[in-house]
């Protein structure tokens, strides 16, 4: 539930054009004469979620199983099939949790039930035990810094100065800093209440009230809604905004920063000790439980520190290239940036290119079908672990929203556009669904795509099996080419095998022939190493 940074997306969108000069990247960059990181860990027997790919499922728009119009549980359920042929590892379920909805599920009024619209604790029993019976993990979202104001706990808070809830969020007085809210124009993020003649803290909405997590009874309720979920079989956790949870209270943002949220600006050390804790109920269950952190922190050496050393989190979301161009040199920047401050610090990367916060990728890099998939190769290539976002596969576009539909207080319901299943005027939805579908629903549907061997869809599945059944995809040592204004390019090498993996990032043709080796993957269909890499393509190569 990240807030908005100061990005204006379009400027990063690129406009593809229609050439086709034939162009050459330097002979050092294709020498791969940059820089080498082995990245952490030992070759073998790795945890699964070093080697995973995962799927994130935003319930409300996946499958509606039930004919309301809103996607939920039993739609997730009937669909396992298509994430097994897919060929993915683990589903990120976003809230399911009992919810007003005023943020869609990240307001929550209880964190150990699901909320009817998208079923009940029966329904996600059976879709626990069915996905596990296909091999796939499930991870929760898991919304530790803030309640919904309607939760029995805030509820009992607000009632009086001395109730005994009153210590489980913040309250002051008077406001004692000048932190800013996110959404809705980015308001102060204190909310005055008059029954109690006193303030509370709130980093989004004032319907979602922080919670205090340096009161031990806070910490303690809230570990054990993470044994409710874990005693029903859930493989870990994605932990919304978790670097929220220690705070500085007396200290304001710079005057500079003060117009934005205080959401990416806080980074305290007592939210360290709470993730020991955290991690400690993670590590007391079997099979390798994992904890996914969303730290929406800018400096991307501030976020590997979230990891601890070894007593943290598995896993910290990598938002760089939901912040970037479509442009070689910055790929390669952020790549190795993530490389520079991971590996020393024995973090395992991750990487995402659309979630449910952000603009999808199509969509943010010009609509170019060839980007979309020159993309899907990258993001399964990279050194660690991939996060796909539902409907990604698909090559979707963001839906155009009309002002009168749009619900969403942070302005995401584009990317959160309902999934076409089907070719036919309803998509696979039994009513009409809660958003519009995205642009093309007709031939983007799973249905049209399963039957076009040349599909976005099949090249993803393609991807994901080339990955599993290569060694140097999911645990290969990375060798960084030198920047590049047209072409990235690195090595993934494991076992005496190098993959080379070229991704064009211009309207142009590149002669590559000077890689040479076989082509597992070209999103071209160019036959062989020699061939020309092709205006936005990308190609895989494996070499002895």
């Amino acid at each position: 539930m990240a807030c908005s940074v100061p990005v204006a997306w379009r400027n990063g969108a690129i406009t593809p054009g229609a050439g086709t000069e034939r162009l050459t990247p330097s002979s050092e960059h294709l020498a791969s004469g940059g820089v080498d990181f082995e990245l952490p860990g030992p070759t073998t027997a790795r945890p699964w979620w070093q080697t995973a790919v995962v799927y994130q499922i935003y319930p409300r728009s996946f499958a509606d199983g039930d004919g309301d119009g809103v996607g939920d549980l039993r739609g997730v359920l009937e669909h396992l099939d298509h994430l097994s042929w897919l060929g993915v590892d683990a589903l990120w379920l976003s809230p399911i949790y009992p919810s007003p909805m005023v943020d869609f599920g990240y307001d929550v009024s209880d964190y150990c039930d699901v909320d009817p619209v998208f079923g009940d604790l029966d329904t996600f029993d059976r879709l626990v035990a069915e996905a596990h019976r296909r091999g796939i993990r499930v991870i929760l979202d898991w919304v530790p810094n803030h309640t919904s104001d309607r939760h029995p706990w805030f509820v009992e808070s607000r009632a009086s100065r001395t109730n005994p809830k009153r210590a489980w969020y913040v309250w002051r007085d008077r406001p004692v800093n000048n932190w800013r809210a996110a959404f809705r124009g980015q308001p102060p993020a204190w909310t005055y209440d008059p029954a109690t003649d006193q303030w509370y803290l709130h980093s989004f909405l004032a319907e979602q009230p922080d919670l205090d997590w340096s009161n031990p009874e806070v910490r303690a309720a809230m570990l054990d809604t993470l044994r409710f979920w874990l005693d029903r079989g859930v493989d870990g956790f994605r932990m919304d905004v978790v670097h929220l949870l220690g705070k500085d209270l007396e200290r304001d943002d710079p005057p500079e920063l003060a117009a934005w949220s205080h959401v990416p600006f806080n980074d305290h050390p007592d939210t360290h000790r709470h993730l020991r804790e955290i991690r400690a109920v993670l590590d007391s269950y079997p099979g390798e439980r994992v904890s996914v952190g969303e730290v929406y922190l800018l400096d991307p050496a501030t976020v590997v520190q979230y990891y601890g050393h070894g007593d943290e989190l598995h896993l910290s979301f990598n938002f760089r290239f939901t912040h970037t161009r479509w442009q070689a040199n910055d790929l390669h920047r952020h790549l190795r940036e993530a490389l520079e401050t991971h590996v020393p610090a024995g973090a395992w990367p991750t990487w995402v290119l659309s979630n449910h916060d952000q603009p999808r990728h199509r969509t943010r890099f010009g609509g170019d079908e060839r980007v979309a998939r020159a993309a899907a190769v990258l993001l399964t290539t990279l050194p660690g672990t991939p996060f796909l976002y539902a409907g990604e596969e698909l090559g979707l576009l963001d839906a155009d929203v009309p002002p009168d539909q749009q619900v969403d207080p942070g302005g995401r319901d584009g990317c959160r556009a309902p999934l076409p299943w089907t070719s036919a005027p309803d998509h696979g939805w039994p009513s009409t669904p809660w958003l519009p579908f995205p642009p093309e629903a007709d031939t983007r549907s799973v249905e049209a795509q399963r039957a076009d061997p040349s599909s976005v869809l099949h090249l993803y599945r393609r991807l994901l099996h080339l990955r599993r059944t290569t060694p140097a995809l999911q645990v290969g040592a990375v060798g960084l080419g030198e920047p590049d204004d047209r072409l990235l390019r690195f090595d993934r090498t494991a076992a005496g095998v190098r993959v080379t993996i070229l991704v064009s990032t211009v309207a142009e043709a590149l002669d590559v022939a000077a890689v040479g080796g076989e082509v597992l993957l070209d999103t071209a269909g160019a036959p062989s190493a020699e061939a020309p890499l092709a205006p936005f393509a990308a190609r895989i190569v494996r070499r002895e």
